[in-house]
């Protein structure tokens, strides 16, 4: 499996390098449309290499993703970390129980567990 797993991340730096060299040339990123940015006070546009905005926006998308997931999925956590509760709240009633009423849990073994003396001839019943 680990062979497997550098196989696939050695084939994506690969693919990212290839991605890199093959979009080098500078493009003007903008925050705002024509110019809006004049009526803010400022340019609000940067001059990057294209591969760099692809990976930003790439990074941002898988960012805003996980935010998004673990968001979504808090709802599950809250129910697993209240069932957790409950089953250590009863895990240790229950071992309370056990303790309170200590009773033999099986007849046969209390049978076998108990000592042994040697019986007499009053404790017999009569015939």
């Amino acid at each position: 499996m680990r062979f497997i797993r550098l196989i696939f991340v050695a084939a994506l730096a690969l693919v990212l390098v290839a991605v890199a060299l093959a979009n080098r040339q500078a493009v003007v990123l903008k925050a705002f449309p024509a110019d809006m940015g004049r009526f803010l006070g400022g340019t609000w546009s940067l001059e990057l290499p294209l591969f760099l905005i692809i990976f930003v926006a790439f990074a941002l998308g898988m960012l805003a993703g996980l935010i998004w997931e673990w968001l979504r999925e808090a709802h599950f956590r809250r129910a697993a970390k209240r069932g957790n509760a409950q089953v250590n709240r009863l895990e240790s009633e229950m071992d309370h129980l056990r303790e309170r009423h200590k009773a033999p849990k099986d007849d046969v073994v209390a049978i076998l567990d108990a000592p042994s003396a040697p019986k007499s001839r009053a404790s017999l019943p009569a015939r």
